[in-house]
């Protein structure tokens, strides 16, 4: 053994060199990380004091204006729904009385029902966006004439098609009759009787969201990937499987939000029956739960029971958008 080799304890301690202080960084480290720390490109740190300034000051228009119209009034509205108020005199808290009275009201009870029955247009109008979008992404004569004419309802302000749909339906001299009656048909006077004022309704909603409807169809029908369609072709599927097995699950995200915003749109019908029908329709067969909500607290000003009304129907439409959302996530079609 050569006399210089450390024996003992001393062969585990570390040279001097080696020793630091608990807590304090050497010098040589303290520059690395000075040296890194100049060489971080800008953006990368935490923000400097000027720029948290300026972050919240361009984002207190938004949430000032959400906290004021939004937050707000819907704080405001879950006491108001408990009270008997007028909106003349302050709110005098009944508990559960609007609610109550709700459940035994015939005429919410009807105009809910009216509601849900306007929406059987949600499902005719996307079948019938989809045929015109695939007729439409074919090469055809006129192609870009039809594209911009399908879509003038969708341009057209809500007031200006319910009024041009009132004079089309009118029993009397209507376009709709004429036409019935150009093949033999007597036509119904369609918003004065109960039978007939739900489907006239029907459809003028479908023609009025067809454009948009179609419009989003033919964009998702475009992107559809060519290669997935002509490996079926190779794999010898017809026309209609491979519309049906590529091409629909394809098109399921646009189904999905048009279904979505559809139903939420419909829940919250109101311009087209207050101008169509304003008093609700023939024994109050076309008012639906919006029209009902805004009789009861701008014309019989109960607004506390108006109020109580419109928390009821935002639950069911929450109820139903999540559960759509649920639907959706367990059908969900990816491409590997």
């Amino acid at each position: 053994m050569s006399a210089t080799t450390p024996v003992g304890p001393a062969a585990n301690t570390p040279p001097p060199a080696a020793l630091a202080r608990p807590g304090r960084r050497s010098a040589r480290a303290s520059a690395l990380t000075g040296a890194s720390s100049a060489s971080r490109p800008p953006g990368r740190g935490r923000l400097t004091r000027p720029e948290r300034i300026w972050g919240r000051i361009f984002i207190a228009p938004p949430v000032l204006g959400f906290a004021l119209f939004a937050l707000a009034p819907l704080l405001f509205s879950c006491y108001a729904a408990f009270t008997h108020w007028n909106g003349l005199s302050s709110p005098v808290f009944s508990g559960l009385t609007n609610f109550r009275t709700m459940a035994g009201d015939p005429q919410f009870w009807q105009s809910l029902w009216n509601t849900l029955f306007l929406m059987i247009g949600i499902p005719i109008g996307l079948a019938i966006s989809l045929a015109l979008a695939i007729a439409l992404n074919r090469r055809m004569p006129g192609r870009a004439a039809f594209r911009v004419i399908y879509y003038l309802p969708g341009v057209s302000s809500v007031a200006a098609i319910s009024i041009l749909w009132q004079w089309a339906l009118n029993g009397d001299f209507g376009l709709v009759n004429e036409l019935l009656r150009m093949v033999g048909i007597d036509g119904p006077n369609w918003l004065a009787e109960k039978t007939w004022v739900k489907p006239a309704l029907i459809l003028m909603g479908v023609w009025k969201g067809l454009g948009f409807s179609t419009l989003l169809y033919l964009a998702a029908l475009q992107s559809v990937p060519r290669n997935l369609l002509e490996a079926a072709m190779l794999d010898g599927a017809g026309a209609w499987r491979r519309f049906r097995h590529v091409t629909l699950p394809m098109l399921s995200p646009v189904t999905f939000f048009l279904v979505v915003t559809g139903i939420i749109g419909g829940a919250q019908m109101f311009a087209e029956i207050n101008i169509m029908t304003p008093t609700g329709g023939p024994e109050f067969g076309s008012a639906t739960i919006v029209w009902y909500i805004w009789q009861q607290g701008f014309q019989n000003l109960k607004l506390g029971y108006a109020t109580a009304m419109s928390l009821v129907l935002g639950a069911l439409i929450f109820l139903v958008t999540a559960f759509q959302f649920y639907l959706n996530s367990r059908n969900v079609f990816t491409v590997e």
